[in-house]
């Protein structure tokens, strides 16, 4: 894959690179902050753009340039990175979505294999989201005993791999269950939270995790 990076910091932004071409991704793109990058893919179009979500031209310029990119170039897959898992970020990456975009931490792709994966399933089409978070955040509405309070312990735990970007058959792997039965969690998950009727189905997944996000005031 074609892939342009953007991070201010020199060293990180160095190593990921070494990490991308080992994997065996053509780095087209290097930057220090988004609008230079955003220069760049005019220039030369790429897959995908790896942005740190801290970064210039504002104190979360990966975000805005996330977003001046799904507009312009909406083929091109987004993969932000920072060293926390914030939910407001979350919301924020999902909103910039529905496809193609993975919010993962740094320390968590000091891997080939790890960060080929992530790219590889953003590429495809999904939502990757850092598992640590998305667990997190379901715990915690589930603890609120909002309208997530209607799911049953195994539609939480299927609304929880959703959130970290798993296909339905992800999960029913993850799972050990078939993938009809899931898509019967999946369908009573739409049911029982607030969500519109109409819409493709991944528009609704991303609806639902925005959903337990504003659950508990995350947004």
């Amino acid at each position: 894959m074609r892939i342009a990076l953007a991070d201010d910091g020199v060293l990180f932004r160095d190593g990921l690179a070494m990490l991308l071409q080992a994997a065996g991704h053509d780095v087209v793109h290097r930057a220090a902050d988004g609008d230079r990058l955003l220069e760049q893919v005019a220039e030369h179009p790429v897959d995908i753009a790896v942005l740190d979500i801290r970064m210039p031209p504002e104190p979360e310029g990966g975000l805005l340039t996330a977003a001046r990119l799904r507009v312009a170039y909406p083929s091109v897959g987004l993969l932000l990175l920072s060293h926390y898992a914030e939910a407001h970020y979350l919301t924020r990456v999902l909103e910039i979505g529905p496809d193609r975009i993975g919010y993962r931490l740094k320390d968590r792709l000091a891997g080939v294999s790890a960060l080929n994966d992530t790219l590889t399933r953003i590429d495809a089409g999904e939502i990757v989201i850092e598992p640590v978070l998305a667990g997190r955040l379901v715990d915690h509405a589930r603890n609120r005993g909002d309208e997530l309070g209607a799911l049953s312990a195994q539609e939480l735990r299927v609304l929880r791999l959703m959130a970290a970007g798993m296909s339905n058959s992800g999960i029913a792997t993850e799972l050990a269950v078939s993938r009809k039965a899931v898509e019967k969690q999946v369908g009573g998950i739409f049911t029982k939270l607030p969500l519109p009727v109409e819409g493709a189905a991944h528009h609704r997944r991303v609806l639902a995790v925005l959903h337990y996000l504003r659950a508990f005031g995350a947004t």
